[in-house]
């Protein structure tokens, strides 16, 4: 397939390119810094296209001829709502827009939502596909406005929805693994908050595996099948990022944060970050998605039309992870 990529300098943009390449398809990347690019893509035998999202030309560039387009370009924070819903849910319109225009034989347009789109759920109850979405936070609600685009778009569509991910090259998690220098782990969330992970690697196979037929119209949640509670979690990634380090491997220190006082500090953090125009996913509504009771998804319709299936679990991806972010010099 020719398939062309948004988002592919970022982190799980640039594993799905690693894993379409591996897989003999062609690959045309939009490239926002040429820079950035040559840093993340250089050596691999992709086609770039500079622009971003509201560069027009550069979008009917990379969606003519494509056979696949795979939106993974978007704000995980943003300075206000309305960056939020411009690239999320406005940048995603543009594009759907564009290539229903120039691209007329498009097999499919594959959409990188999120599980926050979905909102979150109760303990022991994994959210499936047919569960109706109440996204918490303005993140989730652009998500999910980029998904109401795809779906209004007029093209073949598929979107997946992972929860979080994790692996090589990730800058999000690797907060909570450089905490495991501090020998302490603060407890902003629930301790028995339960979540569903995805390994970036599974996520990229995931993403390809969508564009079968049989996913065409339809939603999907990929995520490995094991379910881990908040704490349990942070052990892990504790005593993997210590391994890593090559320190003791003592039990972390876990200092409980009352939910008020949560609230208030995203509330400080937040202000503070809208004052001097920063975007910060430290915002007053992450306290929402902090303290619910499970973020928990199942794989079971995509493993159902696809075969697919995650194939490492937290205890195989996190000392992987922990690694690659030692032998960096990340950790």
């Amino acid at each position: 397939m020719r398939v062309f990529v948004t988002g592919a300098t970022g982190f799980v943009g640039s594993h799905l390119v690693d894993a379409l390449l591996h897989g003999g398809h062609q690959v045309v990347c939009l490239v926002r810094d040429p820079a950035k690019a040559t840093r993340v893509l250089g050596g691999r035998p992709v086609q770039m296209v500079a622009g971003d999202l509201f560069t027009v030309e550069a979008l009917e560039q990379g969606c003519r001829g494509a056979d696949v387009v795979v939106h993974v370009a978007g704000l995980i924070a943003a300075r206000s709502r309305q960056e939020f819903h411009a690239v999320n849910g406005g940048a995603t319109a543009r594009l759907v827009e564009t290539a229903r225009r120039v691209a007329p034989a498009l097999r499919r347009f594959v959409y990188l939502s999120s599980l926050s789109a979905a909102g979150p759920t109760r303990r022991g109850h994994p959210r499936s596909e047919s569960d109706p979405p109440h996204p918490v936070s303005e993140y989730g609600r652009s998500k999910l406005a980029g998904e109401e685009a795809v779906r209004a778009g007029g093209v073949p569509w598929t979107i997946v929805r992972p929860p979080t991910v994790y692996g090589p090259r990730d800058r999000e998690t690797l907060r909570a693994f450089r905490f495991a220098r501090l020998g302490v782990i603060p407890g902003y969330a629930r301790p028995d908050q339960e979540l569903s992970f995805i390994h970036v690697e599974d996520l990229a196979r995931a993403i390809i595996a969508a564009t079968a037929p049989a996913c065409e119209g339809r939603i999907y949640f990929a995520c490995h099948p094991e379910i881990a509670t908040w704490r349990a979690a942070m052990a892990a990634i504790f005593t993997s990022a210590r391994a890593a380090l090559g320190r003791p491997l003592r039990p972390p220190r876990f200092v409980p944060i009352p939910p008020l006082l949560t609230r208030s500090i995203l509330w400080v953090l937040g202000t503070a970050a809208h004052a001097v125009g920063r975007a910060t996913i430290l915002a007053p509504d992450k306290a929402a998605e902090l303290l619910a009771e499970a973020w928990t998804c199942t794989p079971a319709a995509l493993i159902r039309d696809t075969g697919w299936r995650a194939a490492i679990d937290l205890h195989a991806g996190l000392p992987g992870t922990a690694q690659w972010y030692a032998s960096h010099g990340w950790l």
